[in-house]
């Protein structure tokens, strides 16, 4: 057979046997590029990926330590515990927010395990001077290196235990007649790098970022090949780091790390409910604090309203950090049950920080902020308020309520309102008031006075 030439979408992988102008699959223009197949060259042969029989489970032995911990807490809590051995892990994010930063950061904690740090997209001497900028451990092992044949004959021929390849974009396979980070070299690179993660054991880590041009090459097409997708977010203009775990087949997919970006590297940020709150002379109205849950981790966030009267036809509705239709949902509900009117009036809504949060929790806070800006009446500045409002005007309840109150006690707030169902069922007492609350309207009654 001969070698025939295929388009491919650069944005979902659609194939066509012509050029289209327009992908049919996720109507991205213009993203089509021609690639080169070559045929197989004979029947394809299965590899034996376990034994050659089937086996029960009671019979497979299992190592009590088989995670490595990185020594970085705020990674190994999203990674569920630490690297699990065999496994290959994607970190994605857009260029600049500190990916290889934490990779290398990562590698020179573990020496022990002689990790392989390869890049594709930096010189060694390039490599070498950010390392000494961020103290790593001068013996870790470089490879310069884009042939990913190459890298992987060096994988499996060294006693390295954690590889880091930087970025999948920028390496290349012979075997395919395509630029570096188009849809077949980064899927046949990501397939070859799968394969040998699960032949020899070692884990492997690779990096994907989004273009300058705004083209995902890299993190949406490997998700379904790697085991665990790392997503590295964060605002230019803020020092912070948020890693999340958008998919992870050995933990959850609900925790977060936080890290702050300095000069020296990434710093890991243990309370970050004192990065997020900003401590107030004065008391201003529009602000609200709310205890949030972000996996297992308690979080005190500064939710920010500002109604003020609109001069168009159509008023505005902004929200930032918080999910927009909620929002809206709440405007309603505030209108309805309250008899508040917001028809007039522009509306935005800010968690402060630049953080997003999509925990229901923030509800009660969100409404009670946009109250005391309406009213222009200030919120007690030590009072914390969690609850998800009904389309009803109640307050339902929420989860892990006394982990929140710990949270809360431990900044130094003096009351809470939760959701009476909640309070009904604390297990212990604390210094802190509780003010149970059951509908919106007797919550922002007490807040009021």
């Amino acid at each position: 057979m001969k070698s025939k030439s295929v388009f491919v979408c650069q944005q979902c992988g659609s194939r066509s046997a012509k050029w289209l102008g327009k992908c049919n699959s996720c109507g991205a223009w213009g993203s089509y590029a021609e690639e080169i197949e070559h045929p197989s060259s004979g029947k394809p042969k299965l590899k034996k990926m376990g034994g050659s029989s089937p086996i029960r489970l009671s019979e497979i032995t299992q190592d009590e330590n088989s995670r490595i911990e990185t020594g970085i807490k705020e990674f190994d809590r999203v990674l569920g515990g630490g690297i699990i051995a065999g496994s290959l892990i994607l970190v994605g994010g857009d260029p600049g927010i500190g990916k290889s930063t934490l990779m290398l950061q990562m590698c020179g904690n573990l020496q022990q395990f002689a990790p392989l740090y390869v890049t594709g997209e930096e010189s060694l001497q390039q490599v070498k001077f950010r390392s000494e900028r961020l103290g790593i451990n001068p013996e870790l092992m470089l490879l310069s290196e884009t042939n990913i044949e190459q890298i992987n004959a060096v994988i499996t021929s060294t006693d390295c235990d954690v590889i880091v390849v930087d970025s999948i974009q920028s390496v290349a396979s012979d075997r395919i007649d395509s630029t570096p980070g188009s849809i077949l070299q980064v899927r046949e690179c990501a397939a070859l790098l799968m394969q040998t993660a699960k032949q020899t054991g070692k884990a492997i880590f690779i990096i994907g970022h989004v273009t300058k041009e705004g083209i995902i090459a890299g993190p949406k097409i490997l998700e379904h090949l790697v085991d665990t997708v790392l997503q590295f977010e964060g605002e230019k203009t803020y020092s912070y780091r948020i890693l999340r775990s958008l998919k992870n087949r050995f933990g959850s997919t609900n925790e977060i790390g936080i890290f702050d970006m300095s000069s020296d590297g990434l710093r890991q940020v243990s309370n970050p409910s004192e990065l997020f709150l900003v401590h107030r002379e004065h008391q201003d109205s529009g602000v609200a604090i709310v205890a949030a849950i972000e996996g297992t981790r308690p979080i005190l966030l500064e939710i920010q309203a500002l109604v003020s009267t609109s001069g168009y036809n159509m008023p505005q509705r902004t929200s930032t950090g918080f999910e927009m239709r909620r929002l809206q949902m709440i405007l309603a509900v505030l209108e309805k049950r309250l008899g508040i009117q917001f028809r007039q009036q522009d509306v935005f809504v800010n968690v402060a920080g630049g953080v997003y949060m999509n925990d229901p929790s923030l509800d009660l806070a969100v409404a009670a902020a946009l109250v005391s800006s309406h009213r222009d009446s200030p919120i007690d500045g030590k009072t914390v308020l969690i609850g998800e409002i009904g389309l009803t005007g109640e307050v339902r309840p929420v989860p892990n309520v006394e982990q929140r109150i710990i949270e809360s006690e431990k900044l130094g707030f003096k009351r809470i309102l939760v959701p009476k169902p909640n309070a009904e069922k604390l297990s212990r007492n604390f210094d802190m008031e509780i003010i149970p609350v059951e509908r919106i309207s007797l919550a922002l009654s007490q807040l009021m006075k």
